[in-house]
């Protein structure tokens, strides 16, 4: 049956209005068309075109089932000043007791504040419809959800909150502001901070901090499933833009977010969350761009994100900082990482140039494994990849025993071109005991600023349970890339350069094992002392490399074991390899 339009309480049949109705009866007359030429569609009437459109077109036209609710008829206001929780809720209230359906935001600027999502619900923004979140903190109920995780310490409030749903949405190609500026470094209450974690403390669970009390997300959705957030511009968080806890079958699609105004600002937070696609997005934001967590038990599994354009002041992609349930299953590709040029939020927690294009970090025990990333293409980060296994040990509660230092293995990247890399370099680093397995990295193409010095490999701090990051070792041993702790590492088809003269290696490997490197052509300094050097390092086989004037083309330094030099072009080096 054709789709039904609710004004108030009542419901009529789609007809042609001056409303929404005259644009479904248009949008399907379209449809018709070909089937019907007009001279017989003016004939047979309206209703029955209607009708019959709806038999033969709607599973074409993929129409959400239910009702359109629209807000205005339930008393909203859109003209930026008027508070409109109660009648938005209203119009959500109703919608779903008629079974689900649209609630729909017609042009004009609706502010509100928290607004609960209901089973089968979507809210569709229209264009030129704006839904702005109130500046009123007092708006914004403090909500507890069920899910146990380390984000009780983050967000009890948000402008659109659901937990436990089924079948919700948010679409259209109109906008959600927070207008997070008004609460940038805001002071909580002492009294408020006290009585919001009182039934945390007694159930074991992260007391809230201060610092985030009074920063609503924009969209905090936990524990639901089928999710659709497509079309619509998110801006101007107070906290994190989205976050998406312990959800199933959750799709992201053709959203834009712009989120620098506060401290925190991410652009989408997707944590112990399955089945998960995110397409053809573009985000810029201060914080960390595209987020996978795991703060709680359950891992963070069987995702694919593809077709994205990210820009960040700290993190393009990734996986971490808690990872206590783990990624699993993750595929992503064909994305384009790119300096922001947003100005920085005060108190921002990156850099203008970002930290990393790919960062995947496990320092809270978890497995990530079976990770796929290809094709990318990045401009301007501190460190375009970056991986860490460490040990800080959070557990999703604090009265959990600290979880043991979780596995590391099983992850490609492939196909990357990246430029405007500083003159930090690339760390891929586990700990003593504990390595990181199976990471492969081919086809890669890195452009470096160069300029460093030569640094001792004992120089380099473990820092086992540090905040993982970019800049966590400081400068690195080598231009390109610092491999420590790893076992059954491949590199093929690796080609590194740099704009300053650096003597630094391209590649410093430290307690390796499994060593694979082949096809690699590194810029390197005339007289530099080596363009590899390898350390503590067991089972190696180079091949089809090039070596530059350099004293050693490869140096062994340490305890180093079955070093095998096959089929490379070494003439230009001194010697193709020296021990110290």
């Amino acid at each position: 049956m054709p789709e039904l339009f609710v004004r108030g309480s009542k419901q009529v049949k789609a007809r042609g209005r001056r409303d929404a109705c005259g644009t479904y009866r248009r949008r399907l007359a379209c449809l018709v068309s070909p089937v019907f030429p007009p001279r017989i569609i003016s004939n047979i009437g309206r209703r029955f075109v209607v009708l019959l459109a709806g038999i033969l077109c709607l599973p074409a036209l993929a129409l959400p089932p239910g009702g359109v609710y629209e807000v205005t008829l339930h008393g909203a206001v859109g003209d930026g000043t008027t508070v409109n929780t109660t009648a938005i809720q209203t119009a959500i209230d109703a919608c779903a007791a008629g079974g689900g359906g649209v609630v729909s935001f017609p042009p004009g600027a609706f502010l509100t504040g928290t607004l609960y999502l209901k089973n089968h619900v979507h809210l569709r923004v229209e264009q030129g419809a704006t839904l702005l979140g109130s500046t009123n903190l007092a708006d914004y109920p403090v909500n507890y959800c069920k899910y146990v995780s380390r984000s009780d310490e983050y967000t009890v409030r948000a402008l659109i909150w659901g937990e436990g749903l089924e079948d919700v949405g948010i679409t259209g190609t109109g906008t959600l502001d927070g207008q997070g500026a008004a609460f940038r470094n805001r002071k909580s209450d002492p009294e408020e901070l006290n009585k919001a974690n009182a039934s945390r403390e007694k159930e074991g669970r992260y007391l809230l901090q201060s610092r985030y009390l009074d920063r609503p997300c924009l969209i905090r959705l936990v524990s639901c499933q089928r999710i659709l957030v497509e079309n619509v511009s998110l801006r101007n968080s107070p906290m994190w833009m989205q976050h998406y806890l312990d959800c199933d079958f959750l799709t992201l699609r053709g959203i834009n977010v712009f989120n620098h105004v506060s401290q925190n600002n991410d652009m989408v937070d997707i944590d112990g969350c399955r089945n998960v696609v995110v397409s053809d997005c573009v985000g810029d934001s201060d914080d960390d761009a595209l987020t996978l967590k795991s703060t709680g038990a359950r891992p963070t599994e069987h995702v694919v994100v593809t077709n994205c354009i990210l820009r960040s002041h700290c993190n393009a992609i990734k996986m971490g900082t808690e990872s206590a349930g783990g990624f699993k299953d993750i595929a992503i590709s064909n994305c384009a990482i790119q300096r922001s040029n947003a100005v920085a939020a005060k108190g921002h927690a990156g850099r203008i140039e970002g930290l990393a294009g790919v960062a995947l970090e496990l320092v809270d025990g978890g497995s990530l494994e079976r990770v796929s990333i290809s094709n990318l293409v990045i401009e301007g980060t501190t460190a375009p990849i970056f991986m860490r296994l460490g040990n800080r040990g959070k557990a999703p509660k604090p009265s959990d025993p600290a979880p043991p230092v979780g596995t590391f293995r099983d992850v490609s990247i492939s196909n990357v071109v990246a430029t405007g890399a500083s003159g930090t370099g690339c760390a891929i680093a586990g700990i003593p005991g504990h390595c990181l397995e199976g990471v492969t990295l081919s086809n890669i193409h890195i452009r470096f600023a160069g300029g460093g010095s030569p640094r001792d490999l004992a120089d380099v701090p473990e820092v086992e349970d540090d905040y993982p990051e970019s800049r966590m070792f400081g400068t690195l041993p080598a231009y390109g890339f610092y491999f420590r702790h790893v076992r059954g590492l491949r590199v093929q088809g690796l080609e590194l350069s740099y704009d300053t003269p650096d003597p630094r290696p391209a590649i410093v490997c430290e307690d390796a094992s499994r060593l694979r490197l082949q096809d690699i052509q590194a810029q390197a300094e005339p007289g530099a002392a080596t363009q590899v050097l390898l350390k503590d390092t067991k089972d190696a086989l180079i091949t089809g490399c090039s070596a530059m004037s350099v004293e050693a083309f490869v140096t062994e330094t340490g305890n180093c074991e079955d070093i095998r030099l096959m089929n490379n072009d070494t003439g230009r080096a001194k010697t193709e390899r020296a021990k110290r």
